[in-house]
Formats: C-alpha cells, structure tokens, sequence
C-alpha cells in the first residue's frame, strides 16, 4: 500500500470511528439502579394529593388504563402512521411496572424520555411537553403513582415495522425534535396568565392533540395549536384559526373543560371527555388558568366569527331546495329536539353554533351522529340517541352534508362516504369513538380518583 493510500485508509478508518463514537453517544443511556418499592406510607399525605390532581390534569389515568385493565397498568393501543404503541404499566408492581424505579428515574423518563433501563421512550409518551414540568410537580407525581395498587401487567410488544421498531431511531429523533426548558415565564402577563401557560404547555399537553404533526410524527411547531388529529377524532384548532362560530372566552372554556359542556359550544366527546372528566376533579383555580391562557390565543378573529355565529344561528331553509332527502331526515330525527326549545338535558344545542358542523374535519360529526351522547351523571349537559343501527351511511351523509350547508357557510366537506364507513369500522373493531369508557375498562369516579 503506497504513503498516500495509507493515509487515505487512516482517515477514513478515524472519521468511521469517530462517527461510531458519535452515535453511542447519542444513543446510549446507562441503566439506573433498581431501589425496594417505597413504602405507601413513606410519602407526605399532603404530597400525594397534590400529585393526584397533577395526574388528573396530565390525564394519566386515561393514557394508561386500558379496557378491561385496572387503572395505570398500561395497555392502552396508540395508532400512528408508524404502527401501533402500547402505554406501559405504571402501577408500583416490581417485575411489571415502576415499583423499582427512583424518583431520578421516573425525572429521567419525564425530561428525556428514557426509562430506568435506559431504553429510549417512544415519543406517543409527551416527554417533549413534560421537559417543563418541575422538579417539585414531578415529584408529587412519583408520590402519587407509587401509593397506588401494584398491578402485575406486562408491556404488550409495540406493533411496528423496521426500522421504527428500533429503539436507536428514537435517539436520532430527540436529536431532532426535542428540546428542554422551552417554557418561560412571561412577566409582562398576570400570574394566572403564566400558571396557565406552564400547565397547557407541560403537563396538560394540549398541543399533543391540538397540533398537526409532520412526517415524522413531532409536533409543527409553525403551526401549534392549529389542530389535529387523535383516535379517529379531529383536535380543533384552538388557536385564531378555530372555526367556532362564537369565540370562545375564558369563562367558556372554564365551563367547558370543567363540565364538558357549554350551550355555545356543545359537549365534549371522544378523548376530550375523557380530559374534562380528570379536569372536574381539579382545582378550579388550575383549571381557570388554563381557560384564561388559552382564551388569549384564540381571540384574534373573535369578531368575524361571532358575527357568524349569528348570521347561522338564524339561516334559512335554502339548503332544503338541493337535498331533500337531508332535509327530510334532519326533520323527522333531529329538529324535534333542536328546534323544539325544550331546556337541558331534552333539548339540543343550537347547530348554528356547532364548531363540529363548521369545522374543516367532518370526523367528530360523523362520531356524534354515529354513537349520539350519552348523560352525564350529575350534569345537565345534552343527551342524543345514536343512529348507527337506523341510518345507512348514504342517509348519515344526506343529513350531515345538509347541516353543513344549512348552519355553517362553509364549502361542502370531500371524501365525507369515506369518513362515515371508516367510523363504522372504527366501532367495529372495537376502537373508542365516545366519553363511555367501553366494556370491563374500569371508570374513574372523580371523587375517589387517586385516593390512597
């Protein structure tokens, strides 16, 4: 091998290395040593409940109970455009669960997605949002979650194809995506403005659902809050794009995170009831917070939407003239309870208000009309009859494309046949498309949630 050759091959051999270097680096976390599961008893009282309405506002119970299951024992399915994700278990069992786990362990999984044995975490696991979580929130959450019931649950094997069902990309991800310390006080707002803030960009999370994400599946941070996509429901954009028709406020969307319900703005259904249930068990000073930060994002065109808000309220009968089989079908099933001025729980809500009719997804319509809404222990909100088993889908598409064209003065939705059937398969199978917690999944009473 001639001089120049050698030299050549020697630097090649260093930048291989070093690129070897690198990406252990990157990709490598230690293990963290195993500790005897703390006594229940071992944890402030005090401590505790603060970490149970810490769970109940990071909606912990719902990611990780899955039906039929015993509450945090993991299992739930996640879809992604990369294959299924099961939750984990995280109930203090020592083989199954987090029993072994230090409280640096559980912050290690909380800021950097990584958990005891040093795996890299799927990101369907918010660690990008509970970067900003606190030390002192995080380690009322580990008070919490270790004084509930050891459950022996194993992890289900995740449902991926090559190469996302290698643990390495993770780390190339993060590398990409993930950043920590991004939350920061704003001392130009009021004290219940920034409370807000760290709670719907931490532990609430609401951009996991409320933000489109890109092809690999991180949020779009140009376009946060602008809506998106979750267990074949559409996340409203919740920002100055909403397509409410009345603005919402943040005595509005206190009513409604609180109780699930608000007569300008309809009830919560799918994933967002099961957040408005934790919510209800809350403080309500936590969840006025919340409204009143999100209520600042969202008022840019608050005008130009009350106005149509209005303008629908009072439409005409035009849509009948081109669909009378819609117009027939919303007369004999719908009006009665709509147009019928009876008060709650009887009476429906005004459709020209209905964020669903005017949003650009039909999906959470299609839902509703599917499944209906079911009552609400304790609460006058609306209740609806499902019509799945009485209507076909050509009559569901009659009638919604005629309460598109009646009470909104949006176009047309596309594809709305495809959107009906794949919501038919989605029960089918068994999916969760409404608030009810679906068979053998074990319910959460608000008042006993996350009792010792």
């Amino acid at each position: 091998m001639t001089g120049p050759v050698r030299i050549i091959t020697g630097i090649v051999a260093v930048v291989l290395i070093a690129a070897v270097v690198a990406a252990f680096a990157i990709v490598w976390r230690p293990a963290l040593a195993a500790v005897d599961p703390p006594a229940p008893q071992s944890f402030d009282a005090a401590l505790v409940k603060k970490g149970r309405d810490l769970a109940a506002i990071g909606n912990c119970s719902d990611c990780h109970t899955a039906r039929g299951g015993r509450n945090f024992s993991g299992g739930v399915p996640v879809q992604t455009p990369f294959g299924t994700i099961f939750s984990t278990n995280i109930t203090p069992d020592a083989e199954t669960g987090i029993g072994q786990w230090s409280e640096a362990a559980f912050q290690r999984a909380m800021r950097s997605g990584v958990n005891r044995q040093g795996r890299h975490l799927y990101p369907t696991f918010p660690y990008d949002h509970f970067t900003n979580v606190s030390d002192e929130d995080d380690r009322a959450l580990y008070a919490f979650l270790m004084t509930r019931k050891p459950v022996r649950a194993p992890a289900r094997e995740n449902e991926l194809s090559f190469p996302f069902n290698q643990r390495f990309a993770i780390a190339g991800w993060k590398l990409l995506f993930l950043r920590h310390d991004t939350y920061r006080p704003d001392p130009k707002q009021s004290a219940e403005w920034n409370r807000g803030a760290y709670l719907v960009e931490g532990l609430a999370h609401c951009g996991a659902c409320h933000t489109p994400r890109n092809a690999l599946g991180a949020e779009r941070a140009s376009a946060q809050f602008a809506g998106g996509d979750v267990d074949n429901w559409h996340a409203y954009a919740i920002n100055d794009q909403s397509r409410s028709p009345v603005p919402w406020t943040a005595d509005a969307l206190f009513a409604y995170l609180r109780h699930g319900f608000h007569p300008d703005h309809g009830t919560a259904r799918g994933p967002m009831a099961e957040v408005a249930d934790n919510l209800s068990s809350v403080p309500p000073s936590d969840v006025r917070a919340i409204a009143v930060y999100m209520a600042g994002l969202s008022g840019a065109r608050a005008a130009d939407r009350k106005k149509r808000g209005e303008e629908a309220s009072v439409r005409s009968e035009k849509a009948a003239q081109t669909n009378a089989a819609g117009a027939s079908i919303y007369a004999a099933a719908c009006a009665s309870c709509h147009e019928g001025g009876r008060p709650l729980p009887f009476g429906g809500v005004n459709l020209g208000l209905s964020t669903a009719i005017s949003s650009p997804d039909p999906r959470n319509l299609v839902n509703i009309v599917l499944s209906g809404v079911r009552a609400v222990e304790g609460e006058r909100s609306p209740i609806m009859p499902g019509f799945a088993a009485s209507m076909n889908d050509e009559q569901v598409s009659a009638l919604l494309n005629y309460l598109r064209a009646r009470f909104s003065d949006q176009p047309a939705w596309t594809g709305l046949e495809k959107t009906i059937a794949d919501a038919r398969r989605t029960q089918s199978a068994g999916l969760q498309t409404s608030s009810d917690p679906g068979p053998g999944k074990t319910s959460i009473d608000p008042a006993q949630r996350g009792k010792p």
